[in-house]
Formats: structure tokens, sequence, C-alpha cells
């Protein structure tokens, strides 16, 4: 029976002691929330983050990290912290805040849709929240003039690719006018060769030897009549 008491006695400190051991956060939390009232939001950060290591299931740690995080426009890093928080079973009050933060966490990466998304469940754990309910009609407002500008911006790309197709269809139509109207100049050529050629008189195969041997005749008349010529010579090479 004694056994027994000591043991349960036994028991009771060591759980005592991890209470004391998971309460040693808290001074840490604290001295963050002073350094961020206080503008640190980097010392703040630090702070939080030591209070996270003593005791990882710190709820008011976590929260406030993130908060820091926003601060210093680390927007991805408070957007996985406030994610991770609402993975977890969190008071309702506590939930829609961090709710609330990621929305706006979110709307800083012009992450719209994921911004309104967090601002809607937001609502739906406290409805009567004017922030959360001003800041998702926002997010709506920001989300469709987003998808209005990527609309504009995929017209714009077609407009710009129907432009460039129709530059190379120009220069394609200029490239092949140019080859036509280069055949059509060497085809005119061809046919005026061919009308020239027609319009030579055409001589006969005994006319042309009767005008070879008229021309024989004529050179060896003038060499005899320069040979009877004193000092002429006739046929002989020229030097340079």
């Amino acid at each position: 029976m004694v056994m027994k008491k000591s043991n349960i006695l036994f028991l009771f400190f060591i759980s005592m002691s991890f209470v004391a051991l998971a309460q040693n956060e808290k001074p840490l939390v604290r001295e963050g929330n002073k350094e961020y009232k206080n503008g640190k939001f980097d010392q703040a950060e630090s702070s939080y983050r030591k209070a996270i290591e003593k005791n990882g299931s710190s709820v008011e740690g976590r929260y406030n990290l993130g908060n820091a995080l926003y601060k210093q426009n680390k927007y991805d890093e408070a957007a996985g912290v406030y994610q991770n928080l609402n993975n977890e079973k969190l008071s309702t009050d506590v939930k829609a805040k961090s709710l609330y933060n990621l929305g706006n966490t979110l709307m800083k990466s012009e992450k719209y849709q994921e911004g309104a998304n967090a601002y809607k469940e937001a609502l739906k754990l406290s409805p009567n929240d004017k922030d959360a309910l001003y800041n998702y009609s926002y997010a709506l407002a920001k989300l469709k003039q987003q998808q209005q500008q990527q609309k504009q911006n995929q017209d714009n790309k077609k407009d710009q690719k129907n432009q460039q197709k129709n530059q190379q269809d120009k220069q394609q139509q200029k490239q092949d006018q140019q080859k036509q109207d280069q055949k059509k100049e060497q085809d005119q050529q061809k046919q005026d060769q061919k009308k020239e050629q027609a319009q030579q008189p055409k001589i006969s195969k005994e006319d042309a030897e009767r005008m070879l041997e008229a021309l024989k005749n004529d050179e060896m008349n003038l060499q005899k009549k320069l040979a009877k010529k004193e000092g002429t010579r006739v046929n002989i090479e020229k030097q340079w």
C-alpha cells in the first residue's frame, strides 16, 4: 500500500515538472510581446522562436510569431505559421483571428483567391467581424480586377501573336511576289531571245559555203597584192 502511494507521488512530481518545463516559454513570449509593442519586430521574432523551442505546442508563441513575421514583410513565412495553426484544434476566437491574419498575409502576396477564402472561413467562425467582412469584399474586388487584368494580358499577347503572324504573312507574300516577278522577267527574256533568233535571216548550207569560199579568195588576193609591195611582210607574228 505504501509503495502505491509513493508511485503516485512520484508520477505527480514528474507531471508537475513537465508542466513547469512547458511554462518556461511564457517569459519569452512576454518578452516578445514587449519587443513587438516597441516596434522591434526582429527581436520579437527571435523571442517567440525561443519560446517555441521550449514549447512547440505554444499557440500564443506561434500566433505572435506569425504577427512578427508579417510586420517584417515576411509574408510567405507568416502564412506558413498561420496555416499550421489553423490545422490544429484551436478555440473559435483564436482560429477566427488566425484565419483573418492569414487572409491579410495572402493579400499582401496578391493571392486574392486564397485571401478571400481565408476571410470567408473567418466569417463562418465570427460572422459579426466587420473587418473580416470588409476585407472579404475587398479581396473579391481585387480578385475580379486581377482576373480582368490577366484576361487583358492574354488578349494583348494574342493580338501581338496575330500582328506577328500578319507581318510574317505579308513578308511571305512579298517574297512570293518577288519570285513571281523574277520568273516572269526570266520568261520574258527567253521569249525575246526566241523572237530575235526567229527574226534572224536563215542561211542555207550552200550559201554559207559560198560565203566562206569568197572570204578565202578575198584574203588570198589581198595577200598577193601586199606581197608585191616592197618591204611588206605578210603573216609576221606580232611581238610584245
